[in-house]
């Protein structure tokens, strides 16, 4: 999707020494230079005591750690890399921006910083004349309630339009996710079934292995519900369960998540459950008495006229079996057997986000031999994403082209946060499980569908070619 917005002549990003443009912004930084995509002045910002020749050290050791260096694009994005060294309160820093800027009219001024600090970064931005003209991308968490979340959007509003306003989470970035969207809206097949009618169930997990690996200290102020289930994972819900987009115009997409997040009713504490794994609070960082869930099962229900009774049931959680995304729609059972067999397992269509990508049809086919039994099988198709584009290299691109069919626009946020408000006053200790499990037992009481929990397989090795 496009727009006719004239791209931005400048990328401003504050937190230029931070992990996040050190793990993710450089990299995809080089790979926009190798691409062709990225010949306009790029300006750091931070409070470091440093100077431009240690930037580009502190970029160069980013993209041999994440990649490689492609020596003719890093050299490209070095030529164009800026720096303004200062302090974010400091008024001077932002004058000092300004005078970076020189003749660029249309910055895009990236927030990879605390969002304790949006607020003050974009009140500098607006008295220096740096936000004239320009586009401002804000970095989640974007608050950590309803509430704040409002007061961070009347923030950016006091300074910068709602289209100039990029709300980034990385994952609707990623070509899994795109590839979703795509698949429901480009095959005719599934439309005239993907609604209450021929659908029994809905199931999202996102699992990880590894456990919070040395960031207890972050972990234990946000949790899984924070973390993944208000953004990631009611996004995929919204990709999953929106109506078709009218045109191509990226509202018109935007307008049908919004429609879909505002059909979730705020999410009964009776329909949740919480878990932590054994040893959390063991984590350097984490509270002696932490009641922060590292796991947490939602089962929501979707109040419009195509999901009308058709549960979906979220799952999130660290120190899992396998680490992977994965979405299965299950249909419903044929109304009776026409050959008198006891049917096991309906169709489904499953969605591999992660690691790896699959999309997999469930059906079943006759066993040979004489007698009218079958069996179940399953249609895969995979696809090799190695070289695709990386989601911070798609969504630094789509900002500055001014597209914002990926982003999230305040209404969906704030319907997002509505949803999930009740868990976060959530007072009851979350159950304990054990690490390499899929979560606390108690989880199943949420389902009543055949076959429970559907549980992921591990990333299957990949074939050499």
């Amino acid at each position: 999707m496009s727009t006719a917005a004239a791209s931005s002549d400048a990328l401003v990003f504050f937190g230029a020494t931070g992990d996040l443009a050190h793990k993710k912004i450089f990299p995809a930084l080089q790979a926009m230079a190798k691409r062709g995509h990225l010949n306009v002045p790029v300006i750091g910002v931070a409070k470091a005591g440093w100077n431009l020749e240690q930037l580009r050290a502190r970029a160069r050791e980013s993209v041999e750690s994440h990649g490689g260096v492609d020596r003719a694009a890093f050299d490209k994005l070095s030529s164009l890399l800026r720096y303004v060294d200062g302090d974010y309160e400091d008024p001077s820093t932002f004058d000092r921006l300004r005078g970076a800027l020189g003749s660029a009219e249309r910055p895009l001024h990236y927030l990879a910083i605390p969002p304790s600090l949006f607020a003050t970064v974009v009140e500098q931005l607006g008295r220096s004349g740096c936000a004239r003209g320009g586009r401002v991308v804000a970095e989640k968490p974007f608050g950590r309630d309803l509430a704040s979340a409002q007061a961070l959007n009347r923030s950016l509003l006091a300074v910068f339009p709602e289209p100039a306003i990029f709300r980034i989470d990385h994952y609707l970035g990623k070509e899994p996710v795109q590839n979703l969207l795509y698949f429901r809206f480009s095959n005719s097949l599934f439309e005239p079934i993907w609604n209450r009618n021929c659908i029994d169930s809905v199931q999202i997990t996102m699992a990880e292995s590894l456990g919070v690996e040395g960031r207890g200290s972050f972990y234990d102020g946000v949790g899984a519900v924070r973390d993944v289930i208000e953004n990631h994972l009611l996004q995929v819900t919204a990709c999953v369960a929106m109506d078709a987009p009218s045109g191509g115009h990226p509202e018109t997409l935007r307008d049908e998540k919004a429609r879909l997040l505002e059909a979730i009713a705020p999410l009964d504490p009776e329909s949740v459950v919480r878990g932590q794994f054994r040893g959390y609070r063991d984590e350097p960082g984490v509270a002696a008495g932490s009641r922060v869930e590292t796991f947490a099962a939602v089962r929501l229900q979707i109040d419009n006229w195509r999901w009308a009774g058709v549960p979906f049931f979220i799952r999130a959680g660290k120190c899992l079996p396998v680490t992977c995304t994965e979405v299965l729609v299950q249909f419903k059972r044929p109304p009776c057997s026409a050959f008198g067999e006891t049917v096991a397992r309906p169709n489904y269509v499953r969605f591999r986000l992660g690691p790896d990508v699959a999309i997999a049809l469930g059906v079943r086919s006759k066993t040979p031999g004489e007698a009218m039994v079958g069996q179940e099988i399953e249609l895969l198709a995979t696809q090799d994403i190695r070289d695709d584009m990386d989601a911070y290299e798609r969504l630094l691109g789509d900002a500055m082209r001014g597209d914002a069919a990926l982003f999230a626009r305040e209404d969906s946020v704030e319907a997002e946060w509505r949803i999930v408000a009740p868990l976060l006053v959530a007072t009851t200790a979350p159950h304990e499980y054990q690490p390499g499990t899929w979560g606390p037992a108690e989880a199943d009481r949420l389902m009543d569908r055949a076959g429970g929990w559907h549980k992921p397989e591990p990333t299957p090795p990949r074939r050499s070619s």
